[in-house]
């Protein structure tokens, strides 16, 4: 599969709002824009996408428009070349989800995510994630976009490993993480003051190291 990186081309705002970081067959990946607020509240409120996330409640509009989006448009330029992408189909220009390269949070480890992480020196890593609607489920694009960032996170950012997390039940997550080629690395456990159905069989964490990620593409 070839992958087109655009090095955040295309800008279309004058912050650089809306760049094209990089382009699949099939999908375009872009730095969110203030206009995207009603396509996250929407992909936020179907309660099959945030399963196992929330156990299906979905993310009040004022949040995504007041916390969400204003934390993610800030963190382009705190973290460069790392953050969250909105998703579109290239050929019908239709919002799709998002993926992300999101950094290791600053400061002290805090909270039931902390506690489960493990502790690797430096900063040179970041978290694989993404998340899409329902009509793009089964159509390989969650892989598609998922291998196309980790080229983009060992090729171009020069991150030294990129590890995902999901819950132990979530099987179609960690079928997208198997296929993009990250490995399992540990199930673990977490302490949740709301913990919604199917936390009791843990956590999962998959990664894939630079080292490994270029052998591959050596082969």
């Amino acid at each position: 599969m070839i992958f087109r990186v655009k090095g955040m081309t295309g800008v279309t705002g004058v912050d650089g709002s809306g760049a094209v970081l990089l382009e699949t067959g099939r999908l375009r990946l872009r730095r969110f824009t203030g206009a995207d607020a009603d396509a996250l509240t929407e992909l936020d409120a179907d309660p099959e996408v945030m399963r196992y996330l929330t156990g299906g409640r979905p993310t009040p509009a004022e949040v995504v428009r007041g916390e969400l989006l204003p934390r993610l448009l800030a963190g382009y330029d705190r973290h460069p070349g790392l953050g969250r992408w909105a998703a579109v189909d290239r050929a019908t220009g239709m919002f799709l989800g998002w993926f992300a390269l999101d950094a290791p949070a600053a400061g002290p480890p805090s909270g039931p995510a902390a506690a489960g992480a493990r502790p690797t020196p430096g900063v040179n890593q970041a978290e694989l994630g993404y998340r899409l609607r329902r009509a793009a489920w089964g159509r390989g694009l969650a892989t598609e976009g998922s291998r196309a960032l980790l080229r983009h996170a060992f090729a171009t950012v020069g991150l030294a490993r990129v590890w995902a997390q999901t819950m132990a039940v979530n099987t179609a997550s960690r079928r997208v993480m198997e296929k993009a080629g990250l490995r399992y690395v540990r199930t673990f456990h977490l302490d949740w003051d709301d913990p919604i159905e199917g936390t009791e069989h843990g956590e999962v964490e998959y990664e894939l190291l630079r080292a490994e990620w270029a052998a591959r593409e050596a082969a």
